[in-house]
């Protein structure tokens, strides 16, 4: 047994000072996680106690079969989308949802947009507008598709470790990220086997 795992048997068995441990060891993870998907500092930190307070409350449920980490962003996740469906939000908000920066990082990341960096585009200027493209085109997904992809391409998680999180197959994870990749490539303009792209300049999106 870890150390952590033994922290986690003596927060299940009501010890206060474990649990403190245990949110001391990834208070910032989870704040920088919320912060992702909130953009506001603000709402990050009302976001994050509602974690830890569900994860206080829920903490007897955990059983090892995953990371700490993945039960507690599988928390995180949950309550943000619980959260968005309770209020009203514009078009304009959605698409803010992810940072600038984190979107800079996801560009030169990813797997689908490593191709979409070409020799012309590897200066700051034209990666902060690739980057706003992207946040463009992460605008035109659905909800779900967005998060999903995200969790893939910017957290890094599995796809086993995102059905987990949002309770359903990994083969529908995977459509989802087909679907999410198919969705930016048009947005780019680059076609599934050519591997073209569309100029990095205003009016280049087909």
């Amino acid at each position: 047994m870890t150390i952590e795992d033994e922290l986690i048997r003596r927060a299940q068995e009501g010890d206060l000072e474990a649990f403190c441990r245990l949110a001391k060891n990834y208070e910032r993870r989870v704040y920088t996680l919320a912060l992702h998907y909130c953009q506001r500092p603000e709402d990050a930190e009302d976001l994050s106690q509602e974690v830890w307070l569900k994860a206080f409350k829920s903490l007897g449920g955990f059983r090892f079969e995953s990371s700490f980490y993945t039960w507690l962003r599988r928390i995180t996740v949950n309550s943000f989308l619980n959260h968005k469906r309770a209020m009203t939000m514009t078009r304009d908000e959605e698409k803010t949802i992810v940072r600038l920066d984190s979107l800079e990082e996801l560009v030169e990341e990813s797997a689908l947009t490593t191709k979409l960096l070409s020799a012309d585009a590897e200066n700051g200027f034209h990666r902060k507008i690739m980057a706003e493209r992207v946040m463009s085109a992460l605008g035109e997904l659905t909800e779900n598709q967005r998060l999903i992809f995200l969790l893939k391409h910017r957290e890094g998680m599995t796809c086993q470790e995102i059905s987990e999180v949002f309770g359903c197959s990994v083969g529908s994870v995977k459509k989802s990220l087909f679907r999410s990749i198919e969705k930016l490539r048009a947005s780019f303009g680059i076609g599934a086997e050519s591997g073209e792209k569309a100029p990095l300049v205003a009016g280049g999106k087909s």
